[in-house]
């Protein structure tokens, strides 16, 4: 099961496969309660401050993930338009404002530089959101995602957009929808190694689950080779991501499972938390289904993880790049 297997949420993609970039929409006609936990020192956000628990605003009409890096925050008009068209808003009188909180991904170094999420694209996605299970690899704003990238681009691998749900009992669903361009590797979390990362320059094409093709990011970095990395290396990754729920959810309680939520990132992304990632979680809770909210995060965690874990094993080979969906 996918995201969407939380009631009251709808997701669309809009993408171009050409300059590998786009954006993915997680609408909430509804409304829904948010929160979010960014960490990580390069994000790249639209309105979170919005979504302190002290602040007026309690509930969000969707979530815009987008590559493009900051010029992809111009996707946010679009899915704002199409929100507005249909009476869907925050009343303040004179108009229903949709709120419509936002984190980007730089995928400007896959593809084409030139060519990057805008409004149109927004509303594309918003357009085409529905409750079917959500497509996954190389769509929305996964479609330019890669990981891996301590050595450079060239020794990176191709990742993207995967999402988790999971039932906690009672009719609580939690599901993750995670858009994967970390700058470490991803790992699997039964055995701790790499599935998807840093390649060494020896290790020619990509065979999956062929011996020594990995660098291993973690030892890199101790690595003289690593430090001179570090120095240089620009702020240009990031994993976003949207958790949901049907259980009922304060503002305050949201925030705390979107940090609850980083834990699952953690978990299977090897460094995670750098100051090259954004590293940006939000949660929407859309139901009145009554729940622990530490075990709601505990499940948001465990659903990340899987999610990032999909997020590789569904990319297909782009770019140049080699992808588990392709090995």
């Amino acid at each position: 099961m996918t995201l969407t297997a939380v009631p009251g949420v709808q997701v669309g993609h809009a993408h171009d496969l050409e300059a590998l970039t786009g954006c993915t929409v997680v609408l909430c006609p509804q409304g829904a309660v948010a929160g979010v936990d960014q960490r990580g020192g390069a994000p790249g956000t639209r309105e979170t401050d919005l979504l302190s628990p002290f602040n007026l605003v309690e509930k969000v009409h969707a979530v815009l993930l987008t590559g493009g890096s900051a010029f992809g925050l111009d996707a946010a008009a679009g899915v704002m338009r199409y929100l507005e068209a249909r009476g869907i808003g925050y009343p303040a009188g004179v108009a229903r404002v949709p709120i419509v909180p936002a984190a980007v991904l730089f995928d400007l170094a896959l593809g084409r530089a030139d060519v990057r999420p805008d409004a149109e694209m927004g509303y594309r996605a918003a357009a085409a959101a529905t409750e079917e299970p959500v497509a996954e690899g190389n769509v929305g704003a996964g479609a330019g995602a890669s990981v891996g990238k301590v050595l450079g681009m060239k020794q990176a691998m191709k990742a993207g957009l995967g999402s988790a749900s999971l039932s906690l009992g009672g009719g609580v669903v939690v599901g993750a929808l995670i858009a994967v361009n970390a700058f470490g590797d991803v790992l699997d979390p039964s055995s701790g190694r790499i599935l998807a990362g840093a390649r060494t320059a020896q290790a020619g094409p990509f065979r999956l689950g062929g011996e020594g093709q990995f660098a291993d990011t973690l030892q890199v970095l101790r690595s003289f080779v690593g430090r001179q990395v570090m120095r240089l290396a620009a702020r240009s990754n990031t994993v976003i991501g949207v958790v949901a729920t049907n259980a009922r959810l304060t503002p305050a309680e949201a925030t705390r499972v979107a940090m609850m939520a980083q834990d699952g990132l953690a978990r299977v992304v090897r460094p995670a938390h750098t100051l090259l990632d954004g590293d940006t979680l939000f949660v929407l809770s859309t139901g009145k289904k009554t729940a622990d909210v530490s075990t709601v995060g505990a499940f948001a965690a465990e659903a990340v993880s899987r999610a990032i874990v999909r997020g590789v094993r569904k990319a297909a080979p782009a770019g140049g790049l080699p992808g588990l969906a392709g090995g």
